[in-house]
């Protein structure tokens, strides 16, 4: 395996903490959404792991429509990331839901998606763990 690249994050606090990348780019506070007793006035972990994993996906799409000689339109998704806790108290991402907004490639979008799953790095280091459920809009 050739690495490509390594993101270095540093997390103090916790949910009630800061985010700061080791390039700066990223600082952002953390907090807990509303819905888990939180203000809700800050991003939280399940939005930036959606976040992730749209783009990764988005990227893909486009890299696998150039390889299959494809040429879609402005790629847009929307992500949703769910946060359960299971019957012995563990704390699990279970869910990720991408919905695409239409690609632009008719009939090809369904293949599309398929060869997009092989190679993403979000759906190959989830898959068995988190179920992905992918749909294209119209």
């Amino acid at each position: 395996m050739k690495t490509l690249y390594t993101a270095q994050v540093v997390v103090s606090s916790g949910r009630d903490g800061q985010a700061r990348s080791s390039d700066g780019v990223l600082a952002l506070p953390l907090g807990f959404p509303r819905e888990l007793g939180g203000s809700g006035s800050a991003t939280n972990p399940e939005q930036l792991f959606a976040a992730g994993y749209a783009a990764c996906f988005a990227s893909t799409l486009k890299a696998v429509a150039v390889q299959q000689q494809l040429k879609p339109g402005p790629v847009r998704i929307e992500a949703e990331a769910t946060l359960a806790v299971d019957e012995q108290g563990r704390y699990r991402i279970p869910q990720v839901r991408l919905r695409i907004h239409e690609l632009g490639v008719g009939a090809a979008s369904a293949a599309l998606i398929e060869a997009a799953k092989q190679v993403c790095a979000y759906t190959n280091a989830t898959r068995g763990q988190v179920e992905a459920l992918i749909e294209v809009l119209s």
